[in-house]
């Protein structure tokens, strides 16, 4: 506590009052009236040197404003520090826990906005030079990482910690994601509503931009939206009415995300399980909501329920779905190893299941 002190009043030319340490995961972090003070160890990740970089260059208006920022010894290692003003303000939180629907709907409309500026940010040169230095974000980056991460997944999943339908549904989801990411525009990556603050029904600031990359909008929507508990239907239809994005786009463009972001946590969590036990099985129960209770898709019909039925034959690699395999009578509007497999037999498509498999859709007959 003396060192952060020690930085505030340097910083500040004066004492800064009381300060009070705050929960983060990934710094040290101190807050005072007037300032709020981030340090971690110079040996340990250099994300926060990322936030600095970009810190004076943002949108105004955007964040709080940086005060000052470098390297503070501690005894024999040295700190680096990033001091900034104190915003108004509280975090809605993750989940946004007692907030009401009308409150959340401002919110998110507020989040939105700031959002939008931050996508249509022109950064300087350098500034655009740390958004394109590379990041092990854990984000979707395409079909084929995608697919390459599950099975970097499936291969470590040798004690079955993962189960298999659970490896088969994160399988589904990958052979009908996009072929390619876009780095179109500036993104925050990480904008739960844990960072953000607001007043009485009003954004203040979003905080910590050490994930910030180019990317496309809906990496910053999956988290505004997956991250608001209750609300997210609110939080959809505010980000879709806003963007003029089809909501089955957006809840297609956020599950392919949630895979993504939950198949890099549980491979790196099996790297090294002993001290992320808690969080593989935070990630498996997510993981289970997002294949089986298909949360993304509880409230639209776009997306046919995934059939109960099916026990698909592993081919082409760990968790791998070949539709070709599949010992049920199943019927595609494709083909299969170039022949043409019957047409769907007739009925209302409304009594019809079906399940998106890379090659196509799937119907029960």
């Amino acid at each position: 506590m003396q060192v952060v002190r020690e930085i505030a009043t340097a910083t500040l030319g004066r004492d800064p009052g009381p300060l009070s340490a705050v929960a983060s995961s990934s710094h040290q972090v101190y807050v005072s009236p007037d300032v709020v003070v981030k340090i971690i160890d110079v040996a340990a990740h250099a994300r926060l040197d990322r936030e600095i970089a970009l810190a004076p260059d943002l949108p105004a208006g955007l964040t709080a404003p940086l005060l000052g920022s470098g390297l503070w010894p501690l005894g024999t290692r040295e700190v680096r520090y990033a001091c900034y003003a104190r915003v108004p303000g509280t975090a809605p939180g993750i989940g946004m826990p007692g907030v009401n629907r009308v409150t959340a709907q401002l919110l998110a409309a507020d989040a939105v906005r700031r959002l939008g500026a931050l996508h249509g940010w022109t950064p300087s040169d350098p500034a655009e030079r740390t958004l394109r230095e590379p990041l092990d974000h854990g984000g979707f980056a395409g079909r084929a990482a995608l697919l390459a991460e599950i099975d970097r997944l499936a291969a470590l999943n040798r004690d079955g910690a993962v189960p298999r339908r659970q490896l088969d549904g994160l399988m589904a989801i990958a052979d009908r994601a996009p072929l390619a990411a876009q780095t179109v525009v500036p993104v925050h990556a990480d904008c739960h509503w844990g960072n953000w603050l607001a007043r009485e029904g009003t954004v203040t600031a979003l905080l910590d931009f050490e994930w910030a990359r180019f990317g496309e909008p809906a990496d910053d929507w999956f988290f505004l939206a997956q991250f608001s508990g209750p609300h997210l239907e609110i939080v959809l239809d505010v980000i879709a009415n806003a963007t003029a994005t089809p909501q089955e786009t957006l809840r297609a463009q956020c599950e392919v995300r949630e895979a993504a972001h939950l198949a890099s946590d549980l491979r790196s969590g099996l790297e090294r399980p002993g001290p992320r036990a808690g969080l593989i099985a935070d990630r498996l129960r997510a993981l289970e909501e997002l294949v089986v209770g298909r949360h993304w898709w509880r409230s639209s019909r776009a997306v046919p329920r995934m059939p109960r039925q099916i026990k698909p034959v592993l081919s082409n690699g760990p968790g791998r779905l070949h539709p070709a395999t599949i010992p049920c009578r199943w019927r595609s509007r494709h083909t299969v190893g170039g022949a043409a497999l019957p047409r769907r037999p007739p009925g209302r498509l409304g009594n019809k299941l079906g399940l998106l498999l890379g090659r196509g859709w799937w119907e029960l007959s």
